[in-house]
């Protein structure tokens, strides 16, 4: 992990009507974008001042990007993959409920290419949205980064993630990247047209067909990555959940049958993130180029993360607001 102090910035927060606004996103108008833990879709004022809750997906959204036809991509942890029509009749299309046969159990965030191919992390197989904790625990490494291509034909791009998270496209498009919370990294894979580069293999490091090294964008994050995206200034923005918890890295190179008796205890004794708001941006090389924090006493928790022209919007899965940040000149 990086251990040179983070850039401390102001904090500003934005309450919403409805706990754990996972996600945040910008539209066209300026407005912000979210989705709560009761399954709304929120749109806010870019002041704060108004907000409006759009549509109920009847889930638990998560993730939200824009398609090229305009309408709100939602990562539903419950429900997959939602097209919502949120400028016409609020419909709701599901794009992706099922991959293989199985019921997805945990969308969970994605990017979406200019001709409109959806990259997206199934967070855990076994593990749904109201047991990530256990997931993390249990380090089951069940989570993928899928490709739904435009006629909505869906392959798994790469598998065996420990707790697959955020997605973000390059500015180029020649890669795609995919948060893997779990162990604190990032991890990339080269496209050719659109498409996993010649050589890509699915799997994961314990497998025989192991991706190869330079499929790591960047390792050693200050904690565990969630949400990540691509900002107006071209680099790859990555929430912080939490800095590195020392039990559960015994945890996850422990034996099995210690996880197991983990598992068992209440929710309140599992490992839990530590209060803070942190946020990193790499270029497309992976090279640091900011690292800030702020003050965590009233705000933290950051899973969502957005850049636009010098401010940085983020989103909690744990809190009834919004806040943003601004990069120190």
């Amino acid at each position: 992990m990086d251990h040179h102090e983070p850039t401390a910035v102001e904090i500003t927060t934005v309450p919403v009507p409805g706990a754990g606004a996972e996600d945040v996103l910008l539209g066209p108008d300026g407005r912000v974008w979210t989705g709560t833990a009761d399954g709304a879709v929120i749109v806010i004022t870019p002041d704060g001042r108004r907000s409006e809750r759009v549509v109920e997906t009847g889930g638990r959204p998560l993730g939200l990007e824009w398609l090229p036809d305009g309408r709100l991509l939602v990562c539903d942890a419950r429900r997959g993959l939602l097209a919502v029509d949120v400028d016409g009749d609020l419909g709701i299309d599901e794009l992706v409920t099922h991959v293989d046969g199985a019921r997805l159990v945990f969308t969970n965030n994605a990017a979406v290419a200019a001709d409109g191919t959806v990259w997206f992390s199934d967070s855990s197989r076994r593990w749904g949205i109201d047991e990530w904790k256990s997931d993390l625990v249990d380090h089951t490494r069940s989570g993928r980064l899928l490709r739904r291509d435009v006629d909505g034909s869906v392959e798994t791009v790469l598998d065996g993630l420990a707790f697959a998270n955020g997605v973000a496209l390059l500015a180029d498009e020649s890669a795609v990247l995919v948060a893997e919370c779990a162990l604190g990294r990032i991890r990339r894979v080269g496209l050719d047209d659109g498409r996993p580069a010649a050589g890509h293999v699915v799997g994961d490091e314990g497998s025989a067909a192991a991706p190869p090294a330079e499929q790591v964008f960047v390792d050693g994050l200050p904690g565990y990555p969630d949400n990540i995206s691509r900002g107006s200034d071209g680099l790859v923005w990555s929430a912080i959940a939490s800095p590195p918890d020392p039990v559960l890295g015994l945890l996850q190179r422990g034996p099995q049958r210690v996880r197991d008796l983990a598992l068992r205890l209440p929710d309140a004794l599992k490992p839990s993130p530590r209060r803070t708001v942190r946020v990193t941006a790499h270029d497309d090389s992976g090279v640091l180029v900011h690292d800030l924090s702020a003050d965590a006493t009233d705000w933290h928790m950051a899973t969502g993360v957005r850049e636009q022209d010098g401010r940085v919007w983020l989103g909690s899965l744990v809190e009834p607001a919004l806040a943003w940040i601004d990069v120190p000149g």
